[in-house]
């Protein structure tokens, strides 16, 4: 190979890089306000961000959990919106109702009323984890410790998917009759047959499962890395892992184009914004 070819080839790969060098800019944080966050969920008509506090011990139930309401800016609207809660995590909302998962219940929240209206237990949970819900209104409930998935489907709560291949299941995310599944994999399962599909194997346990507005994932480790898939190529945006600060369940807020990070045991919600 020549010389002009060699230096032609280093700046189409150069610029290939460079097409996919995401990054992360922070735009707000709430400062350690928080007790123990683990999930975040913005509300794009209340135009409100919900914040799951565990506030100690993610598997106790001891009743001292709490969910925050914070205003997109990141300012604090009501520190302690909704008590009565021991560890809760995932988070979803469908028609005015806010589903919690809450170690080994599910816990519906009136938002309008600020109570809670009703739990679902789930006997043989463990840890349920992450929550998302369907436009037809089924609630999915991951748990992590039994590598099961849980349904909330008209008022009964039970085991939807219990497969091997969902060992330490956490993340969720559905759209378009697919139910997207984040565990040491990304996977994703028809709603109607249940077909499981391994769409990528190196993921690092994923948490907090989701999409942007250019329809890429967006998904967190908890141990402190976020990621960027676009298409086939995986971006590694953040890496906090060397200060020990946790990425726990984030979110994409669409409307403001922002990601809602929770930190956990560092007791922030950070606010990004993905650039290139």
């Amino acid at each position: 190979m020549n010389l002009k070819k060699t230096i032609l080839a280093v700046f189409i790969l150069f610029f290939s890089l460079y097409g996919y060098s995401q990054k992360l800019v922070e735009v707000w944080r709430t400062g350690p306000t928080m007790q123990t966050p683990e999930s975040v969920y913005y509300d794009a008509d209340l135009d409100v961000i919900f914040v799951a506090n565990i506030n100690e011990n993610p598997s106790e139930k001891d009743g001292n959990g709490y969910i925050t309401q914070l205003n997109p800016d990141g300012t604090v609207k009501e520190m302690k919106w909704v008590t009565g809660l021991s560890a809760p995590k995932g988070m979803a909302i469908f028609e005015g109702k806010l589903y919690v998962s809450d170690i080994d219940e599910l816990v519906e929240i009136d938002i309008s009323k600020k109570q809670i209206v009703k739990r679902y237990p789930a006997p043989e949970s463990i840890f349920l984890n992450d929550v998302a819900a369907c436009k037809n209104g089924n609630i999915f409930v991951s748990d992590t410790r039994t590598g099961k998935i849980h349904i909330l489907e008209d008022g009964v709560f039970s085991v939807w998917m219990d497969n091997d291949e969902l060992s330490d299941v956490n993340g969720l995310y559905t759209e378009n009759g697919q139910l997207y599944i984040g565990s040491q994999k990304l996977q994703v399962a028809d709603l109607k047959t249940k077909e499981l599909k391994t769409l990528r194997s190196d993921c690092n346990g994923i948490d907090g499962l989701e999409k942007d507005n250019k329809d890429n994932f967006v998904f967190s480790n908890w141990a402190g890395r976020i990621y960027y898939l676009d298409g086939d190529q995986l971006t590694k945006l953040w890496d906090s892992t060397a200060e020990k600060i946790n990425t726990a369940d984030v979110f994409f807020a669409k409307k403001l184009d922002l990601l809602l990070v929770p930190t956990f045991f560092d007791n922030q919600v950070v606010a990004y914004r993905i650039e290139k």
